[in-house]
């Protein structure tokens, strides 16, 4: 029975490992990145080429092409829903099970199938149903979430959020503002054209993008003025947050460019850590690893391959990790230390939170009887303990 459960637990782990974004050495992985993207592709083919009144005669193979594809994301998500607690290691499988299905992906990958399913039991709604099933191609952006062109983009976004945020509140602003004024001015004049202020909201989106449609547009002087204003102010405005991101485009690859030859250089130290069965990073995530300012985790070691640590990427049992810490000013000694607690040393059966060490000492680790514990307050040292300690200050009370 245990050897049983131990072979379904190796299955599972083996279909979680295939189903995420595959690492360009785990052939199964990204065939099965490949499949789910051709798949969406002839999907949404499928989808566009059916709005063709050339498409009836070949009607009956879309609908297959629709149905094999719908089948397979149906599997794919049970597959991803039965697999969740790997990708949330920390919760319970039910839990983690809730936690996907509610993400961002897990709503989006629901959506892709279901509108397939759901005119089978309500008529009615087919033609509704059906707009949803372009929710499919978002699913593209997951199996490219790797691609340097998308992490630039979100970059740059991330970085500039604030900025781009402000902008848009104040075309907003102005927006409203312009559609109050011109409902104000035209209504009395023009009363089936701006019958509300929404009617103002649409000449002003048209008029500030500078999209100008015709369909509505001021008659009276005082609107005509306000109108010729909002068009040269909307030149301005609108522009403002494409600005703001080709400002960001260009400083991050200015950043990049200039890396390399930088005028400022740390020293790096570097530690190894063997990850164990029970080590409480296995199956975590490195963005989710609780690293301390200026550690850092530079390098993944893996069946003698080299993984460089991104966020998404999953640390696994038999890992070795390189952590590294570096100085960030010329007087200031940041340095690793392994402190090995014998018998007499004045630190053993003595918990953390009472240990004589000042604020510029952190522990980072405790080794003990192959296993890697990660400290807090009320973990007690106890003999044979070897400690990771991270120190900032040469006078160390150690």
């Amino acid at each position: 029975m245990d050897d049983c459960k131990k072979k379904n637990k190796i299955w599972k782990r083996r279909i979680f490992d295939i189903i995420q974004i595959g690492n360009r050495e785990d052939v199964p992985s990204r065939l099965f990145d490949i499949l789910i993207t051709v798949s969406i592709l002839l999907n949404l083919f499928a989808i566009f080429f059916e709005t063709f009144e050339s498409s009836k005669p070949y009607s009956g193979i879309l609908y297959l092409i629709e149905l094999i594809t719908v089948l397979f994301f149906t599997v794919e998500y049970i597959l991803r829903l039965w697999t969740s607690d790997y990708l949330y290691p920390d919760k319970k499988p039910l839990h983690a099970a809730f936690c996907f299905l509610f993400s961002l992906t897990g709503l989006i990958d629901l959506i892709s199938f279901l509108p397939f399913y759901l005119p089978f039991f309500f008529p009615a709604g087919t033609v509704a149903f059906r707009m949803f099933r372009i929710v499919r191609i978002f699913r593209l952006f997951q199996v490219n979430s790797r691609s340097d062109a998308f992490h630039v983009i979100g970059e740059v976004f991330r970085s500039k959020a604030n900025q781009l945020a402000s902008s848009v509140f104040i075309i907003f602003v102005i927006m409203m503002a312009s559609s109050l004024c011109m409902y104000g001015l035209e209504h009395p004049v023009q009363p089936d054209v701006f019958k509300n202020a929404f009617s103002g909201l649409w000449w002003t989106v048209s008029t500030l993008t500078t999209v100008g449609y015709g369909d509505i547009y001021p008659i009276t002087a005082a609107g005509q003025i306000l109108g010729i204003f909002i068009t040269f102010l909307g030149i301005g405005i609108v522009a403002i947050p494409t600005g703001i991101i080709s400002a960001g485009f260009v400083e991050h690859y200015t950043k990049v460019q200039n890396a390399p030859d930088g005028d400022h250089e740390f020293d790096l130290q570097f530690i190894g850590v063997d990850i164990t069965k029970n080590h409480p990073w296995v199956n975590r995530k490195v963005r989710n690893l609780s690293l301390i300012p200026g550690v850092i985790l530079a390098v993944i070691y893996r069946n003698n391959d080299i993984i460089i640590p991104k966020g998404d990427v999953t640390i696994c049992e038999n890992d070795h990790l390189i952590i590294g810490s570096h100085k960030q000013k010329k007087d200031v000694n940041i340095s690793l230390k392994e402190i090995y607690i014998n018998q007499n040393h004045k630190w053993k059966d003595t918990l953390i939170r009472d240990l004589p060490i000042s604020r510029q000492t952190l522990i980072l680790m405790i080794k003990r009887d192959n296993q890697n514990l990660i400290p807090d307050g009320s973990v007690r040292i106890h003999c044979g303990d070897r400690i990771l300690i991270y120190q900032k200050d040469k006078n160390s009370p150690l």
